[in-house]
């Protein structure tokens, strides 16, 4: 069987997606009339649209192809899969062996202690799990108090009721009643927009301690976890200070918090390592996945559950559980990522070749005009956009406006940045080659001098 080449024209389709195809955190009407971008094929790092044209990808889809677009080898295992056992669940007392194979091979990568998996087929259900797995792991220690999950602001954890009440993100709480009760947030580590006058260090500290007063608030004996991102993905790529995530450790051991490490981005090498809470030294009791598991050839997710917390859980009959967890084409083809990523030895081409160049290719950018700093941990980075360096000044116009417009020279350029307010974030895929990230960060630079001629002529380069 060929891959389907021809097509109907763009214009065409794009009247048909408007006509029929409703698509996420998007106002579907003005899509509608500037017509969507249509993505035919893509290999390696590179994606091609409907008119042909080849785009490199920075952001390895939304932060998951980690090995890269076009893998012969994970068709072929989905489609032997599908031929052998296209689906069972694992209710009802039954497994299968793609699902035990996966669940095996994670253990032995996690953190130490991390031996048990629960499968999901999406991050968002995999903390909608987390709610349910740390409320009744309490009940069980017979503390069923012990209810409220502690978050932050501008944190990311998935879009379903339970994980968008988890995430701090103000636009989508204000849609459906979000958050749920019992769900709290404090302050986000991002010293470049909120630290001040404070040293970074300082700052760090701070944000921390914010995680106490809060369990201080609430009452010890109600607070049952604390969920956060080894660095903040979608909420900019905020890498927190050298002193945030010891702290955090020492207050959640001090008071009994359990820990959940959201790693649905940075797990699975995205930090240099095979999870970020390797790489910043964290002791989470249960870490989210997704994304870079399967490198988004097949929808799966999940949580790795440290082996104290699943000796209570595995107890009791745990009432949770969804139609596709541990599929068995998703967990082959899982599996398989793994594999190469094993045997390719990405890791290591990530920590020789590609994490070096890339940031170098992001601390050059900071001589440009527009952009103040440049952060990054292992292959996820950002630069923050700002009129004014000095005072790390945001723009007068509305927060955003700066950073869509870069975006969309990106585009123009062929270059795929994503914006989070005024930043401009890239994560791109990890076997990116030091000649692809020399194009990244030249298509790069141009999108940034179009875009602040862009606002010389809009009138525009004005501190708030």
């Amino acid at each position: 069987m060929s891959v389907i080449t021809n097509h109907l024209p763009t214009a065409e389709l794009q009247a048909l997606d408007a006509a029929h195809h409703m698509h996420p955190f998007t106002t579907n009407d003005d899509l509608a009339k500037r017509g969507v971008r249509v993505i035919t094929r893509a290999k390696g790092v590179y994606l091609t649209d409907s008119d042909g044209h080849e785009i490199l990808d920075g952001m390895a889809g939304l932060w998951c192809v980690n090995i890269g677009y076009g893998r012969a080898e994970l068709a072929e295992v989905a489609a032997r899969q599908m031929t052998e056992l296209p689906y069972y669940n694992t209710f009802f007392m039954t497994t299968h062996v793609p699902a035990i194979a996966l669940a095996q091979e994670i253990a032995k990568l996690a953190p130490e202690g991390m031996n048990q998996v629960f499968f999901a087929g999406s991050g968002s259900e995999a903390n909608d799990t987390n709610i349910r797995l740390v409320r009744t792991y309490w009940d069980e220690k017979g503390k069923p108090g012990k209810k409220a999950i502690i978050s932050r602001k501008n944190a990311y954890h998935g879009s379903s009721v339970g994980s968008g009440s988890l995430g701090g993100m103000a636009p989508m709480h204000a849609q459906g009643g979000l958050p749920i009760p019992d769900i709290h947030h404090i302050g986000q580590p991002d010293w470049w927009s909120e630290g001040g006058d404070m040293t970074p260090e300082a700052f760090g500290l701070a944000r921390a301690q914010e995680l106490e007063a809060k369990i201080l608030e609430l009452g010890e004996d109600s607070v049952a976890a604390f969920i956060a991102e080894p660095v903040q993905g979608a909420g900019g790529v905020i890498v927190p200070p050298s002193t945030y995530w010891p702290e955090i450790q020492r207050i959640c051991d001090k008071y009994e918090i359990l820990l959940i490490a959201d790693e649905v981005i940075c797990g699975f090498g995205r930090t240099g390592e095979w999870f970020g809470s390797h790489t910043l030294g964290l002791r989470p009791d249960i870490i989210t996945i997704a994304k870079g598991l399967s490198s988004g050839y097949q929808p799966i997710g999940g949580s790795i559950v440290r082996d104290d917390v699943a000796k209570v859980i595995n107890a009791t009959e745990f009432n949770h559980g969804y139609t596709y967890s541990g599929h068995p084409v998703a967990a082959a083809v899982a599996l398989e990522n793994l594999r190469i990523m094993q045997e390719e030895d990405v890791l290591g081409h990530m920590r020789n070749v590609a994490m070096p160049a890339f940031h170098q290719g992001l601390e050059a950018l900071t001589d440009h005009p527009l952009v103040g700093e440049a952060k990054y941990c292992g292959l996820m980075g950002s630069i923050a956009l700002t009129p004014h360096k000095a005072t790390r000044a945001a723009f007068a116009a509305d927060k955003g406006t700066v950073g869509y417009l870069c975006r969309e020279r990106c585009f123009a350029n062929k270059v795929i940045m994503r914006h989070v307010g005024d930043r401009m974030v890239l994560s791109p895929p990890l076997v990116i080659t030091e000649a692809e990230l020399t194009e990244l960060f030249k298509r790069a630079r141009k999108a940034l001098d179009e875009t602040y001629a862009l606002l010389q002529e809009k009138d525009l380069l004005h501190a708030a």
